[in-house]
């Protein structure tokens, strides 16, 4: 089994919700991220899928501290980071790097890219001079794809992919284990995502690094991710390698997923299963009783979904679903509620 990198245990992010004419009065909670467990094998690449406002990007700013954890462990390397503070805290981040989704907006643009990617180095203390730390800024440009002349441009002249691709360089040139990638491609061209995920997993191989990819492609999760995880209001309702979940989705809401995508094979598309879920996602500051995708749930049984939230459980070998009923529905001994 391969070395764990980042393990995951009961993290929970709450959001305040404040009122009064000094917003002194909290009257509630956002629910954003409440009880995820997982674990990152170093060198591997963990991909996380659900629909927008699940809690994904939330949960990836947790794991670097750049969202406050309410509660849980954040093990990195076989320390708590969701423990450490100060300079403690600041070296841990070190190795624990973001790329983000919109480059425009996380990229300083009165700052050109020499400047951009001297800044983390010069932070962390790396390099013993300013011709050192320039060294591995031209570098860390030719590794990403980008030529020399780069480093005295500003972010406004160069296109979306060369933007992503700085923004890739920035987490890079510092030397992290660990790359948490915010969404890295949805703000692309798809003939651009490609080139930007072919320079992702060259970049993997070559310096051994891990990702935790944030997506709500399932295209993109399938082509990058060892293991996927999917989130639904906060939590993960189903976790297994990428082959296993693609090839047999277990949980109601990932075969929902899976049946919005379409099969360029017209006949293929005419048989296969397609499942609509009711309403709209629920609020996470008001998340329902029991199991919160009952609301929409097409399985959906009285009792026990209302009142009990069902756990993660492994129900083959590397593949867990949080949901009571998984075995009746898949042999059909429950029906679709029409």
């Amino acid at each position: 089994m391969p070395e764990t990198l980042l393990s995951v245990r009961g993290l929970k992010v709450h959001f305040p919700i404040r009122r009064g004419v000094i917003f002194d009065r909290t009257v509630g909670h956002v629910y954003a991220v409440d009880g995820v467990d997982l674990d990152v094998p170093r060198g591997g690449t963990y991909g996380l899928v659900g629909e927008s406002g699940c809690g994904k990007s939330t949960l990836g700013r947790a794991l670097l501290r750049l969202n406050p954890v309410t509660d849980g462990q954040v093990v990195f390397d076989g320390v708590d980071v969701a423990a450490l503070k100060g300079e403690t805290l600041r070296k841990a981040r070190r190795r624990m790097q973001m790329i983000f989704q919109d480059p425009m907006s996380s990229l300083d643009p009165r700052q050109n890219v020499e400047s951009i990617l001297t800044e983390g180095l010069v932070a962390h203390g790396i390099g013993d001079s300013a011709a050192e730390r320039r060294n591995r800024v031209v570098e860390t440009l030719d590794a990403v794809g980008l030529p020399r002349w780069a480093m005295s441009r500003y972010p406004h002249e160069f296109s979306g992919g060369q933007r992503q691709r700085i923004g890739i360089a920035r987490a890079l040139v510092l030397g992290p284990d660990l790359i948490v990638a915010d969404e890295p491609v949805s703000a692309l061209d798809v003939s651009i995502q490609a080139q930007v995920i072919n320079l992702l997993a060259d970049l993997q191989r070559e310096l051994g690094l891990t990702y935790l990819v944030i997506a709500h492609d399932l295209a993109v999760v399938r082509h990058i991710s060892d293991t996927v995880g999917v989130m639904y209001l906060g939590g993960l309702v189903e976790e297994a390698s990428s082959r296993a979940l693609y090839a047999e989705p277990l949980h109601p809401y990932t075969r929902a997923l899976m049946s919005a995508v379409p099969v360029p094979d017209p006949e293929v598309e005419d048989r296969r299963e397609r499942i609509l879920l009711r309403g709209d996602l629920p609020s996470p500051a008001n998340p329902p009783t029991g199991c919160r995708f009952r609301t929409r749930c097409p399985w959906v049984q009285a009792t026990r979904c209302d009142t009990e939230r069902p756990a993660l459980t492994e129900i083959k070998p590397g593949h867990k679903v949080a949901c009571h009923w998984t075995k009746e529905i898949a042999s059909g001994e429950i029906t679709v509620n029409r």
